[in-house]
């Protein structure tokens, strides 16, 4: 006989107000392990932090097992899977390797250097996730810029707020617009025509302020572009055209209104059906903390929304928000911006993306969620994911604090934010 199915509850059953009690504290608990450094008594990185608050929902009682099975967002799983995929496939035949050596050979003065690392960080990052764009090309970056022997920070910076920046672009570039486009049903067309001009916008105010923010530095070096490197022969040329092919067929569904995450799916299994390279090679490049991330975090965050406190505090501010479109727009923008840096940016959406179907013009404010948590990840280092995986990715050969990101993140998030949902607004 099959045996009994196991429930792990108190012995004695808990009241409503203490289980929401209970989940309210393993929800902070678990943001504050998220929002942190790593603890010395508890060295746990943020995908095993999250992991941790799921099991203490279901050991602790607050939700079943298989409440925790349907919280996660499988859509949004398979979505990151997809992109992951094909993004592995582009590293494993040297494209991001060879993108970087060009811009380098191509930009011939530091300043230009700058403006083309942008440019080529924020595009990769509206095509691909700006987390795993900042993965690859970070190390790279260092690299070139080492080789051309010049100051390493406004690089590093550049790398990881246009990253953010470009990201906005499309419901694809990062994960908050992965979950809105999941949550919204908006189509991919529609908000990449919205959030186009506040992407291009944002790159170009970013680079102007770190240009004339490092204008000393960049003044006082030359770009010394070594021999043409090697990269070219290590290109696998059939493989990237393979992938980029994909890649532009995923779009052109996209765009069609096919389903995002298994039109993603269906792309990245094309490369692997036709690239012939070892499977395990590939599926070793996929960052699988970042999909134990989501999926945990949809756990805690569905138990929390499960207590009714998200909701009581949507109903405390919501005078604050206006009666007309544009001043609830413009007031969602900054509670969005506080609310990222605060939870970060994927667990704000996950929980106040409930509260925008109550909103006079939901469909536009899923849109200004989207960009003013995404450009929201500029204002400091703990702002973004990206930000992180760029500033880790140098130490070693430079270091960058709290207060050095923060008096170009500062300026850039406040001046990209305005503008951008000046737009927004316009163009609606």
């Amino acid at each position: 006989m099959p045996a009994a199915p196991v429930s792990l509850k108190f012995r004695t059953p808990m009241t409503e107000s203490q289980r929401h009690w209970v989940a309210a504290a393993i929800f902070a608990f678990t943001y504050v392990l998220i929002s942190g450094r790593r603890l010395k008594i508890l060295p746990l990185n943020r995908p095993a932090a999250a992991l941790l608050g799921t099991v203490l929902m279901v050991v602790c009682g607050v939700m079943s097992p298989e409440q925790v099975y349907r919280a996660v967002d499988y859509n949004t799983l398979v979505l990151l899977l997809g992109m992951s995929l094909i993004s592995a496939y582009l590293d494993l035949a040297g494209f991001f390797n060879w993108t970087a050596d060009a811009v380098l050979r191509l930009a011939g003065t530091p300043t230009r250097l700058l403006l083309y690392l942008c440019v080529t960080s924020g595009l990769l990052s509206a095509l691909l996730v700006n987390d795993t764009v900042c993965l690859m090309l970070a190390p790279l970056v260092v690299k070139v810029v080492l080789r051309g022997r010049l100051p390493l920070t406004p690089y590093l910076l550049g790398l990881a707020m246009s990253a953010n920046l470009g990201s906005v672009a499309t419901l694809v570039g990062n994960p908050q617009n992965m979950l809105i486009g999941q949550m919204s049903g908006l189509s991919f067309l529609g908000f990449s025509r919205s959030l186009i001009l506040p992407a291009l916008a944002g790159l170009g105010i970013q680079f102007v302020v770190l240009r004339w923010g490092f204008r000393r530095e960049l003044a006082a070096h030359r770009l010394e572009v070594p021999p043409v490197a090697r990269l070219d022969a290590r290109l696998d040329r059939p493989l990237i055209a393979l992938a980029l092919g994909a890649l532009g067929l995923v779009f052109v569904g996209f765009i069609l209104g096919s389903h995002l995450a298994w039109t993603a799916l269906a792309g990245a299994a094309l490369v692997m059906v036709l690239g012939r390279r070892d499977t395990h090679e590939v599926l070793k490049l996929v960052d699988w903390h970042l999909l134990l991330f989501f999926a945990a975090l949809f756990v805690v965050v569905e138990g929390f929304n499960g207590t009714g406190y998200p909701d009581a505090l949507y109903r405390s501010v919501r005078g604050v928000f206006g009666e007309t479109a544009p001043a609830q727009a413009l007031n969602l923008a900054w509670f969005s911006v506080l609310g990222s840096n605060v939870f970060s940016n994927v667990p704000f959406v996950l929980v106040a993306g409930k509260w925008i179907p109550e909103f006079s013009d939901p469909v536009l404010m899923w849109k200004v969620m989207g960009l003013a948590t995404t450009f929201a990840g500029n204002l400091t280092l703990l702002g973004s994911v990206a930000n992180l995986i760029v500033v880790e990715s140098a130490r070693g050969h430079c270091e960058i604090g709290f207060w050095d990101y923060a008096r170009f993140g500062i300026p850039v998030t406040l001046l990209t934010l305005a503008v951008g949902m000046g737009l927004l607004l316009v163009t609606h």
